[in-house]
């Protein structure tokens, strides 16, 4: 009697989930499954014999691609099915993962915060109905995603894409949703507010693709340690191996155990983790827009600079190991790269590696940008303008400390690359490139901002979307070259257009250009937001 009075009201929630998810839950599926069916039907038509695929196979081998696909082991016998495994199962277990996180905390945190689950919870609603449902809804979103996919995959009719492999290559995907569901339930009772839970949930899926990453080039144990990292050694296709997902099982139940109790030793709204008490008077500093604005995201900033450092750092280390793969390539790679020495060829990858670091450096840029309109939804933003500051003054405020914020971030992200890459290469002019490198990236994620400021200026509901930029530009550095996108195309992500240091030359035009194109957007949202209504 008393596990149905905790539970109470659980399928009316659920039912409530699901209809405030109607639009959200089929774009995240849709975009999923059809992206891994339209690049393995790109990898039947681009690579039809056996010998382009073991060509495609040798330019693999190397630390860069090994770090952004997956282990070598996919390499031996490069068949269709070895080849979307390798190449996909990371980038979209990233994706099943975020959308997982999302939605955890969307349902139950940011409920909490908002105090809409109080107001429930009124009712006869038992205190884990929230949890139960937010949990059950993920969990059936992973499980049909998982269904769809494999009937999708196996029924294009290719030879090396078996059934078995099909169910087991989204039952891969799956596992990493689901256990970033329950790493999203447990952050959700340990914090007060959802972009903490959200941005420590984030942090931690970027920490596993990392830590995949590391194993996959260097030690391979440290991929047994990431969920990612689980999935891709079901080697689907290949040996179709089950047993990896028993980790991510085991992993989830103990996960959501820990959550059960932690949730029934706490006050609805409050999280495990108190906040620290803050001062009895305010400093200076919040008596300004940037200085609120800063004193809001001071700690995801903080963590966020540091886990750039983290990362850059992690790249750096496999910098140095260039030459040892160049020299272990053979005669057919070598003669695919017949003007790369072993110099080139390490500050090629260190180019790719910095590219995918901006990239994941943005995530933190929107994030600083777009809580401008997250105050807005809120209702705090009546209260400051209503005062003394003027929209004008409070826009910029977030727009400069995005802008410096990205300077940050890519200095960070350099320096710890930097850092790493000279001690591998033993070269200590490693260190300034590969700083310059990673600030030659900003006017980049500038644009990122300027479009978020026009949408929160002119389209405030569609200020979300900016993020579409960031996911675009991963998947044409990810998939640009291997499903040889046309130019057009690659054109569409401001990254295709900076130079990859220290690969490439140093070039002003395409980095102004990147700068006055987001200075005009910046404009542009300054222009819409002086005009619209609040909440509009």
């Amino acid at each position: 009697m008393k596990r149905q009075q905790t539970l109470a009201g659980t399928g009316t929630l659920l039912l409530f989930m699901l209809r405030r998810d109607r639009i959200t839950v089929p774009v995240w599926m849709l975009s999923i499954i059809l992206l891994v069916l339209a690049t393995l039907a790109s990898f039947e038509s681009l690579y039809p014999t056996e010998e382009a695929r073991q060509d495609m196979a040798a330019t693999m081998l190397n630390p860069a691609a090994i770090a952004l696909t997956g282990p070598g082991f996919y390499l031996e016998d490069y068949t269709i099915g070895a080849m979307i495994s390798h190449q996909m199962i990371g980038m979209t277990g990233i994706a099943t993962g975020l959308m997982s996180i999302i939605l955890v905390i969307r349902h139950t945190r940011k409920e909490e915060e908002t105090g809409r689950v109080e107001l429930v919870r009124a009712s006869v609603t038992g205190r884990h109905a929230h949890t139960t449902a937010a949990l059950l809804l993920v969990l059936g979103v992973n499980v049909v995603l998982a269904l769809l996919l494999a009937l999708g995959m196996g029924g294009m009719g290719i030879d090396s894409v078996t059934w078995e492999g099909s169910f087991l290559f989204a039952a891969s995907l799956a596992s990493v949703g689901i256990v970033f569901a329950s790493i999203a339930i447990v952050l959700a009772q340990l914090t007060e507010h959802a972009r903490g839970a959200t941005g420590l949930g984030v942090g931690i899926l970027v920490a596993a693709y990392g830590l995949r990453a590391a194993g996959d080039i260097g030690n391979g144990s440290l991929s047994w340690l990431s969920p990612i990292g689980w999935a891709q050694q079901t080697s689907a296709y290949v040996d179709n191996m089950w047993s990896p997902l028993l980790l991510s099982a085991g992993l989830s139940v103990l996960l959501v155990a820990i959550a059960y109790p932690l949730s029934s030793r706490r006050d609805v709204g409050a999280g495990m983790v108190r906040p620290r008490r803050g001062r009895s008077e305010a400093s200076k500093a919040l008596t300004s827009p940037i200085g609120l604005a800063f004193r809001l995201q001071r700690t995801n900033l903080l963590v966020w600079s540091f886990a750039m450092l983290l990362i850059g750092m992690s790249y750096g280390s496999f910098i140095g190991e260039a030459e040892n793969m160049m020299d272990a390539m053979d005669d057919a790679l070598n003669n695919m790269l017949p003007e790369t020495g072993n110099a080139l060829f390490a500050d090629s990858i260190a180019g790719m590696f910095m590219t995918v670091t901006a990239i994941i450096a943005s995530i933190p840029a929107l994030q600083t940008v777009l809580r401008l309109r997250t105050e807005e939804k809120e209702g705090r933003i009546d209260m400051l303008l209503s005062g003394a500051v003027s929209r004008t003054r409070l826009l910029g405020s977030y727009f400069i400390l995005a802008f410096i914020y990205c300077v940050a971030l890519m200095f960070m992200a350099g320096l710890g690359m930097g850092i790493a890459g000279s001690q591998s290469m033993n070269d200590s002019g490693y260190l300034p490139d590969l700083i310059i490198a990673g600030l030659n990236f900003v006017p980049a994620l500038w644009v990122g901002i300027g479009l978020a400021a026009a949408l929160i200026g002119w389209f405030p509901r569609a200020a979300a979307s900016s993020w579409l930029i960031t996911i675009y530009s991963f998947i044409a550095v990810y998939l640009g070259g291997i499903l040889q996108l046309p130019e057009w195309m690659m054109r569409l992500s401001p990254f295709h257009f900076v130079p990859r240091l220290p690969a490439d030359a140093f070039e002003w035009p395409p980095l102004l250009g990147l700068t006055a194109v987001a200075l005009l957007l910046a404009i542009a949202g300054w222009s819409g937001f002086r005009q619209r209504d609040l909440n509009g």
